[in-house]
């Protein structure tokens, strides 16, 4: 890899964490903590999972990970079920209110960023759609893994 695009790349991966993290600040969300929020906006867009894809890919402990689903299943925001053919794994998924929540969320979400880029033209927004599509394709997509699913 050239050194040049590995920096684009590590660059474009900041920017992204950074406007994610202005976009959330946008939602209230009382009845969770910013970690649990992080969870289920992770369970929302990859559901079902499991807890060690969500211990992985939020760099949590797995005791942290499971203190704070049960505290989202508690809080009746999601549900743990077993898989059929192997019951050692259980799949995490959002329930009809953990559902609502996140559209809400998202929604929210949604007002920001059509506000930062709301004076981009129809070519522009669909350039900009095209290089998600292809970043997501040859750079993010099926990245190698060690999870033991």
């Amino acid at each position: 890899m050239q050194p040049a695009l590995f920096q684009l790349i590590v660059q474009f991966v900041a920017n992204v964490h950074q406007a994610a993290n202005e976009l959330s600040k946008a939602v209230q969300l009382e009845e969770v903590t910013p970690v649990q929020y992080k969870m289920l906006e992770f369970i929302k867009v990859s559901q079902p999972v499991t807890l060690s894809h969500i211990s992985d890919c939020l760099q949590m402990s797995m005791p942290n990970t499971s203190r704070e689903l049960r505290k989202l299943s508690e809080k009746e925001l999601c549900v743990k079920s077993f898989d059929p053919e192997d019951r050692r794994k259980q799949w995490i998924r959002l329930t009809a209110s953990g559902e609502s929540m996140m559209n809400n969320a998202f929604a929210s979400i949604e007002a920001s960023l059509a506000a930062r880029i709301g004076e981009l033209s129809v070519d522009e927004l669909e350039e900009v759609a095209a290089a998600i599509e292809l970043l997501q394709a040859k750079v993010f997509a099926n990245p190698p893994s060690n999870r033991k699913d």
